[in-house]
């Protein structure tokens, strides 16, 4: 089966209770297939203040988050049990911008497998809500360690998500992110998830997703993408050839 017909296969997974730990249970076996440390993840649904606020990107790290960090990397040289003990005293006590924060310090430390583990565990929060350029960083992260493997699980657990939203900027940098490494099958099941989540694809993203694919010797799919695009656009995909700085959403978006 092909990468087109692949990827017309894919449908939608609303998330109840019982896919909702099927949803967790994709991020966990991610670490199985690594033979890390922390291959042995353990995800737990928590009770969680409900009168939290929505998960924000952290800036800066706190006092907290610094020890967090500090901790899980002395925590990584030792056993998986103290690795736990680390999460479960130090990781799962933070305020969520402490967590973000600290997901984001890992990712920039190239600390990509213990950024994983708290990258799920931020799924595990009752207010959580997706952020596509977390994907997308993580998908930098652990494509530049080689770890290919990972993304595709990584990929298909955003699918599973149906809370995920028309976010046009976060779905270009993920789709950025997925054609660096040459991961043009899903860069494309990410095309058909942006679509699929009543986010309409504008120029730059088909500017993207083509240029991406014909740099990678894509033809077919780079073809397959022109024709949708043609939906869109009509025949004439003039802004093919158009610098970025003549297409508005690029402003908009940087």
């Amino acid at each position: 089966m092909n990468s087109c017909s692949q990827c017309a296969r894919f449908t939608a997974y609303p998330l109840d209770t019982g896919q909702r730990r099927q949803f967790i249970n994709v991020f966990s076996s991610i670490a199985s297939r690594t033979g890390y440390k922390c291959r042995n993840m353990r995800i737990s649904m928590r009770d969680r203040s409900k009168n939290r606020k929505p998960l924000q990107k952290g800036r800066n790290l706190s006092i907290e988050a610094i020890q967090a960090v500090q901790a899980l990397k002395r925590a990584n040289k030792n056993d998986e049990s103290t690795l736990e003990q680390v999460f479960d005293s130090k990781v799962r006590r933070l305020l969520k911008n402490d967590l973000i924060a600290v997901l984001r310090e890992l990712i920039r430390q190239n600390q990509c497998l213990l950024a994983l583990k708290v990258f799920e565990e931020v799924q595990t929060e009752i207010s959580y809500r997706p952020q596509l350029k977390l994907y997308a960083e993580m998908v930098s992260c652990l494509g530049s360690n080689g770890l290919l493997e990972e993304i595709k699980y990584l990929i298909m657990a955003l699918k599973m998500d149906s809370s995920l939203p028309p976010d046009i900027e976060g779905f270009y940098a993920l789709l950025e992110s997925l054609l660096k490494f040459n991961l043009s099958s899903l860069a494309l099941e990410v095309f058909y998830l942006m679509k699929l989540r009543g986010c309409d694809p504008d120029k730059l993203t088909f500017k993207l997703l083509i240029n991406g694919l014909e740099s990678n010797e894509e033809t077919d799919l780079s073809a397959f993408v022109r024709q949708e695009a043609e939906k869109y656009y009509g025949h004439s995909l003039n802004f093919l050839d158009e610098t970025e700085d003549d297409i508005p959403s690029l402003k908009q978006m940087y």
